[in-house]
């Protein structure tokens, strides 16, 4: 009976020594509140224990937001998804950066995601994605960037831009650089015009002309950033994804150009097209036609080229469409 008194009594102390240890630490817990929910501060940036104002404060339940980047290594070129599973109760997302630059963000397939890319001739090394919550959290994750293998090829001038001449070939530069600077002059929508994944823009898919490659074009190394379909002439181009006509006209060097907008920095361009279905300010569904094919501009046959930028910034369409499979 003695032995029972006191085993009673250790069990008792053991039992009031763990109430106060509990007591302690909600006690030191900071506690910010919101209409929704109550959020209890802890030491770790990425986590937080949130309490639902119809639960009691001893059914607490942890919640831990996680970001993923794919893929996690990629070369000089290529774009990446970022996907952010804030999870249910937590506070929301406040922003996202990589390399210290924000980039949008919009939900798809029910996270939160953004896209960015390196261009072609970027800096190579490890670098931060971080998305930052507006309870001061914050979670990351890194993406290595590797240096691309230069390829380069020998391309003339046709002779409908005055021939393989010194002057056609001065010229031919030039004219690039000022309508290249007429194109990334637009401002992208800070909304996002699309929310199912991107489809391609012909319906058979044969490149001619890969990404990424230099063109040796006399004195001049010019950079591919596209890529070339197999399209006859009059092939019907569809567009990749919702989003708004921004550009439909002609250029010497890039022919019969349109340009949609999806949003947050995301363009497609189509170009060396033979007819323009579409005209400025026209919102386009996915899978719309948009355009027939063709050789305009700076061509030496028929073909429908394609390219991807991100915030300006041109990226292999092959890796951009991977991103969705």
């Amino acid at each position: 009976m003695k032995k029972t008194f006191i085993a009673l009594l250790v069990l008792l102390l053991i039992i009031t020594v763990w109430l106060l240890s509990a007591s302690k630490s909600i006690q030191n817990t900071k506690i910010e509140k919101s209409d929704h929910v109550t959020v209890e501060k802890q030491t770790s940036p990425s986590t937080a224990v949130v309490v639902t104002k119809d639960l009691v404060p001893e059914k607490l339940y942890l919640k831990s937001p996680g970001i993923s980047v794919f893929p996690v290594k990629i070369i000089q070129g290529e774009p990446f998804l970022i996907s952010v599973d804030i999870g249910s109760g937590t506070s929301t997302i406040k922003n996202i950066t990589f390399d210290g630059k924000k980039v949008g963000f919009l939900e798809y397939e029910k996270k939160v995601t953004a896209i960015s890319g390196i261009d072609l001739s970027g800096k190579v090394g490890t670098f931060k994605v971080i998305a930052n919550f507006t309870n001061g959290s914050s979670t990351e994750a890194k993406v290595v960037v590797s240096l691309r293998k230069k390829v380069e090829a020998p391309l003339g001038i046709p002779d409908s831009l005055g021939g393989n001449t010194k002057a056609s070939q001065d010229k031919l530069v030039a004219s690039l650089v000022t309508e290249k600077a007429a194109l990334t002059s637009f401002p992208s929508a800070t909304t996002a015009y699309w929310s199912e994944k991107f489809s391609w823009p012909v319906e058979k898919i044969t490149v001619t002309d890969p990404y990424g490659y230099f063109r040796q074009t006399g004195a001049y190394s010019i950079s591919h950033k596209g890529t070339d379909f197999e399209a006859k002439v009059g092939t019907d181009v569809f567009a990749m994804n919702e989003g708004v006509v921004q550009v439909s006209q002609d250029y010497s060097i890039y022919g019969k150009t349109i340009i949609i907008d999806h949003g947050l920095g995301l363009k497609t361009l189509y170009m060396h097209l033979s007819k323009s279905l579409v005209k400025v300010g026209d919102r386009v569904n996915k899978g719309q036609k948009i355009a027939l094919s063709g050789a305009t501009g700076y061509a030496e046959g028929p073909h429908l080229h394609i390219s991807v930028w991100i915030n300006n910034v041109s990226v292999d369409p092959m890796k951009f469409m991977d991103l969705f499979k």
